[in-house]
């Protein structure tokens, strides 16, 4: 089995420091498992591109592993925050599809 398709509950969190960005961590179970089936293909930074679908917003971006957590980071542009009226501490759901 290859998913490519996750459907995922976290928590927003503020990277600190002068250009502030938010993420959100993709929990450690499907990090792993986007690691094992799509590692391979990863990009610059171990990047791996991604259609996100948050509330009625879809974009495509892509994740970061965070090798100190043993997670993937997903970043969320100012623009998305805005029209999905995220703060730092909501808990958001979302899905990501791997596009490899």
């Amino acid at each position: 089995m290859n998913p490519t398709e996750y459907s995922i509950k976290a928590k927003v969190w503020l990277y600190p420091g002068e250009a502030a960005w938010y993420f959100v961590s993709i929990p450690n179970p499907y990090s792993k498992e986007i690691k094992k089936y799509f590692g391979e293909a990863a990009r610059g930074w171990g990047s791996l591109p991604v259609k996100v679908t948050l509330g009625s917003t879809v974009w495509k971006t892509s994740i970061f592993p965070d090798k100190k957590l043993g997670e993937y980071l997903l970043p969320l542009k100012a623009e998305i925050r805005k029209r999905e009226k995220i703060t730092k501490d909501s808990t958001i759901s979302f899905r990501i599809e791997i596009l490899v």
